[in-house]
């Protein structure tokens, strides 16, 4: 590696929007470097997980290390493929942090999505060189009649300001021109600034879990170099390692005998417990302290939702799992909590609703794991007036993630929930049904910018709840998949919100308990009720089923009971023979009511908040 001399390096990651032909992109630069062999079998390369195989997204960035020769020259480039959903952007802004340029591809067909807008600012404002490639460019004879190079590039041009001669037309299936995006990239993307006599400066920015070689974390070099046998230094943890194994990424490990600054790769240090290895951590060499690198903005959670084990006694498995698995990825924030109804478990905080079911997905696959995950929530804030509130919780202002803490209206100035601002971008036959569907969820307009002739972006401000369950979905529907969106936060601001209880027979059931805007309270109250007399098993004695606001009843349905018919056995006689019997009944069936208790089966819950997900 020491042949390689820091004005030799590039690092750089390729970044676009969902399905534009990233990881294609990526097994063509391998293929052509030749960090792997050329065969037909070469599909998504780096995407390792079985859920990113299974779902054709990639969920985690990958690095790899590739060297290729130009003008005589030996160049080590350091690629990394990351993902392209809004839930995982945590990940692609995490990939930035290590790299010097990016590549932007965008698709020949779909032209700009809200997600390449996204992630094109976010490489803008790490100040990072841009290099736009064209991709599925040739094939367009065969499969991709929609395909127009030059309407995309205008489009590029227009929000970007980049001129339409700096993009690169491609075909990553067939790998046409994909030579020119690895000459633009010595051309274009400058050399990391550092230098390999400084003292050692390391930024670990992704780390995965082996059972037998403890913590492997990914890191690049800003400063020095670092060998098996250094002893090393973690700023956040203050604690001491020694060196056991480096490396770079082929995509598979490959141990070396140093690494030096400006490269990336792997190193393992005999980390044994999961939290040693803290993401945008930096190392530095024993009684050689340096400056702590600014690591990375810890990710803010959008959807909260309770995890419990199916069976208590999987506790402290689940727990290790998840442990190994928050490692993995960090984006994950997770808070101990329990429930009567479900036992021990944890308020776990995702990015949004694919993050939290791709990393539901990783927990069974991985770990074993099955576990319930109640429904999806978000997190509140209260402006506390209450003297006494305010000096219980040490400040005027709470965080709400679990709706069972939910303070009175009586003891609270104003609730704020939080927003967020979506961009869609659209084909413009579909605007008036998407502007339509958008009032629906009380969000606010900002902007509507005509990207060309037949494209629209608008910019909305949502309320994060509104968009948070199915509008991804609603909105795929109404525009035949052609639309795209893409959000980010937007602070909080000032609504009506109330919390709803769910009562059996007068008792509320403390899982299925909500926080909504008042506006939409009594219809979801209603749905709810009428789902639950679906799923709870009937009992000898009569259920109500209620929806409240605070003493309010909004909405009921009645569970009748099952009835044994003990008028059976009088055939003729008096009148008063059948109703004596009919009143003993009824007197039974009261007084069952009063001791009985209502339990809402496992599965029956499950079944109702699944449905609320789906809905």
């Amino acid at each position: 590696m020491s042949t390689y001399p820091v004005e030799s390096i590039r690092n750089f990651s390729i970044i676009a929007h969902v399905d534009h032909g990233k990881s294609t992109l990526a097994d063509r630069l391998l293929e052509i470097t030749g960090t792997i062999s050329k065969t037909d079998r070469n599909k998504q390369v780096l995407d390792k997980l079985q859920v990113e195989r299974e779902r054709g997204i990639t969920v985690k960035a990958q690095s790899a290390s590739l060297f290729y020769n130009h003008e005589g020259i030996n160049y080590l480039l350091n690629l990394i493929d990351t993902p392209g959903h809004v839930d995982f952007s945590y990940e692609v802004s995490r990939s930035l942090s290590a790299c010097q340029g990016v590549i932007l591809v965008v698709d020949a067909n779909e032209g700009i999505q809200a997600q390449t807008v996204a992630n094109f600012y976010l490489a803008f404002e790490a100040q990072l060189s841009i290099i736009p490639v064209i991709n599925k460019f040739v094939v367009l004879q065969i499969d991709l009649k929609n395909a127009d190079p030059e309407r995309v590039e205008k489009q590029i041009e227009k929000l970007f300001d980049i001129p339409t001669d700096e993009c690169i037309r491609i075909s990553a299936k067939q790998g046409t021109n994909v030579e020119k995006v690895l000459q633009k990239v010595i051309e274009k993307i400058p050399p990391p600034q550092c230098n390999t006599a400084d003292p050692l400066k390391a930024l670990v920015f992704d780390s995965t879990f082996d059972h037998y070689r403890g913590v492997v974390a990914n890191i690049a070099l800003f400063g020095g170099e670092i060998a098996k046998g250094h002893k090393i230094v973690s700023a956040h943890t203050k604690k001491r390692y020694e060196v056991n194994e480096v490396g770079i990424l082929t995509p598979n490990e490959q141990p070396t005998h140093k690494l030096y600054a400006g490269q990336v790769g792997y190193l393992i240090a005999g980390m044994k417990e999961v939290t040693e290895a803290q993401i945008g951590d930096t190392l530095f060499l024993y009684k050689q302290p340096v400056e702590p690198l600014p690591g990375f903005k810890s990710a803010k959670p959008m959807v909260f939702a309770g995890m419990y084990p199916i069976d208590q006694t999987e506790y402290n498995n689940l727990k290790s799992a998840l442990e190994r698995l928050t490692l993995n990825d960090s984006s994950v924030t997770v808070h101990r909590d329990s429930s009567l109804a479900l036992g021990a478990g944890w308020r776990l905080g995702f990015l949004g609703l694919l993050h939290m079911e791709v990393f539901n997905q990783r927990l069974e696959q991985e770990y074993n794991m099955s576990v319930i995950l109640t429904a999806p929530t978000v997190p509140y804030k209260a402006v506390l007036s209450s003297a006494k509130l305010i000096k219980e919780y040490g400040k005027d202002q709470i965080t709400i993630i679990n709706p069972a803490q939910f303070p009175d209206k009586l003891s609270v100035s104003e609730y704020l929930e939080p927003t967020v601002l979506g961009t869609i971008v659209t084909p413009h036959e579909y605007i008036g049904k998407i502007i339509t569907l958008c009032q629906d969820r009380r969000a606010v307009q900002k902007d509507l910018l005509y990207i060309d002739e037949n494209r629209v972006m608008l910019k909305y401000l949502f309320p994060l709840n509104e968009i948070v369950v199915d509008f991804y979905d609603a909105l795929k529907s109404l525009s035949s998949g052609y639309a795209s969106f893409d959000y980010e936060d937007a602070g909080y601001q000032s609504a009506d919100l109330i919390k709803m209880d769910i009562l059996l027979n007068g008792n509320p059931v403390e899982e299925l308990a909500t926080i909504i805007h008042k506006d939409k309270a009594y219809a979801a109250g209603k749905l709810l009720c009428e789902r639950l007399k679906e799923t709870i098993p009937r009992q000898l004695f009569e259920i109500a089923i209620q929806a409240a606001i605070g003493k309010k009843i909004i909405a009921r349905e009645t569970l009748k009971p099952y009835r044994k018919n003990v008028v059976a056995k009088c055939y003729g006689g008096d009148i008063t023979r059948r109703m004596k019997l009919l009143r003993r009944q009824a007197e039974g069936k009261r007084l069952m009511r009063k001791i009985g208790n209502v339990e809402v089966p496992r599965d029956a819950f499950l079944r109702v908040l699944k449905r609320e997900t789906g809905k």
